[in-house]
This record gives C-alpha cells, structure tokens and sequence, in this order.
C-alpha cells in the first residue's frame, strides 16, 4: 500500500507541482519585466492633451507645468489651477477645456494616468538630473512632438546605468557632464 501511495506522489504530485511552480515562475518573470520596462505605454488620459501643442507649438516650457523639477525629486503634474492660468480666457468653448473648467469649478485634481514611473524600490531625483543641464527630452522622448504622451525610453536599471556609466556618449550636448554614480546606495536607499 505504501509503496502505491509513493508511486502516486512521484508520478502526479510532483510533477504537477513543478509544472505549476515553473509556469508561475515564467508569468511572473515575464510580467514583472513589462511592467518595469513600460515602453510604449500610452494610456488614454481624463483629458486630451497635446504636448506637441503646448510644449512644441507654443513653446511652453516644461517647468512651467512641472514646477517642482528643478527643486523636488518629482516633476509632479501640474495643479488644476496652473491650466486654468490661460484657459480662463483661451480656447474656453473647446470640449476639452470644458472638461478642465468643470474640473476647476468643482475643485476636483485631474485623474491624470501616470505615464513614466521608476520602480518603487529605486530612487530617482529629477532635481540633480535637471540642475545638471540634462534636457527632459533624454529620457522622456521628444515631448514638443508628442500629441499624446507615452512612455519611449526604458526606466530600467540596465538604461540608468548605460547613462551613467557613458555620459559623454549618451548626452554629447551638456557641456561638462560627468558619469553619474554606480554605487547601489545611489538609486536603492
């Protein structure tokens, strides 16, 4: 009777078990690795915004909505209020900036989707990046041509590193760059 049970567990038990283990493994590896890349996510947003319009067009720079990059380690999305700073009075019959004024008017943040995210266990501080004369275009892509942003550059570990390590080739316009830091403590604190 033992030796029935025995050869019941070796040949259903265990490799089932395996089986199960392995294809978790490879769901996992595989679904991790895409979320941590991001490249091509374009996720439609609350309200259609055109960074070839603002940033390209009109020439509006970036830290004008993203007021805290030069300070802060985040480049935040702009506050309601910072649209409403021209729409008060531009364009204010367009669907779109009916849906900004609604939102205004109801004092409500805009649901914006997050586009560009480091992973939460890496530190990352626009700030040092921005103060170093590195243009917003070296990882978020040709904004001033985008209608609809989306992710373009990877955000992994291996991109971070290719940049520090090779500074002079990956960013041959910022006069007197240096290749940023390598140790661990630098990004996982």
């Amino acid at each position: 009777m033992k030796s029935s049970f025995i050869d019941y567990i070796l040949r259903n038990r265990i490799p089932v078990t395996i089986f199960v283990v392995a294809a978790a493994f490879v769901i996992t590896y595989f679904a991790s690795r895409a979320e941590r890349d991001g490249v091509g996510y374009t996720p439609d947003q609350p309200i259609n915004f055109s960074h070839r319009l603002h940033a390209g067009d009109m020439q509006i720079d970036c830290q004008y909505c993203h007021v805290s990059v030069e300070k802060s380690r985040h480049a935040m999305v702009p506050a309601v209020e910072t649209c409403m700073n021209c729409h008060k009075v531009a364009r204010t019959d367009r669907p779109e900036i009916i849906k900004l004024t609604d939102y205004y008017n109801k004092d409500k943040p805009i649901p914006w989707k997050r586009v560009h995210k480091v992973p939460d266990y890496a530190y990352f501080n626009h700030s040092v990046h921005v103060t170093k004369g590195i243009q917003c275009e070296s990882c978020h892509g040709d904004v001033k041509r985008m209608e609809k942003i989306g992710q373009v550059n990877s955000f992994t570990m291996r991109n971070c590193l290719s940049c520090h390590r090779n500074a002079h080739e990956r960013l041959p316009d910022v006069e007197g760059i240096q290749n940023g830091p390598e140790y661990c403590y630098a990004c996982h604190r």
